[in-house]
């Protein structure tokens, strides 16, 4: 067994060739009066870096302001939807739209969308 040859830390003349042949051609580039495609060869470099953590917190600052989570006004199931959305209620189906920031139903228009309110009945005796 080969215990004492690390393969991670393994320098051969080939791979020092191939940087060496890298940096000879930059400075070449350089020398010789094209230093801008240099430049822009590095801010390239430095795009392709950048735009996916840009992409990372603009992502993330604009689903903390369209998500919103709320309870189903018909069966107080409460889940996650997008601002702006029509969906369907996942526990009973109903249509709901998000207005406002909170769940509402979503029903034709001219339809009046009443809540019953149970009262207790008390009977009310006549006094002479």
């Amino acid at each position: 067994m080969n215990q004492g040859n690390s393969k991670v830390f393994k320098l051969t003349l080939a791979s020092i060739g191939n940087w060496i042949i890298v940096l000879a051609v930059v400075w070449f580039l350089g020398s010789i009066g094209l230093g801008w495609l240099v430049n822009s060869v590095l801010i390239l470099i430095g795009f392709i870096l950048i735009t996916p953590i840009i992409a990372f917190i603009g992502l993330r600052w604009w689903l903390n302001r369209n998500l919103i989570i709320d309870k189903c006004p018909v069966c107080s199931y409460e889940f996650t939807a997008l601002n702006q959305t029509q969906f369907q209620c996942p526990s009973c189906g109903e249509p709901l739209k998000v207005e406002g920031g909170n769940f509402s139903r979503l029903t034709p228009p001219g339809t009046i969308d009443v809540s019953a309110v149970e009262i207790n009945a008390q009977q009310i005796e006549d006094y002479k």
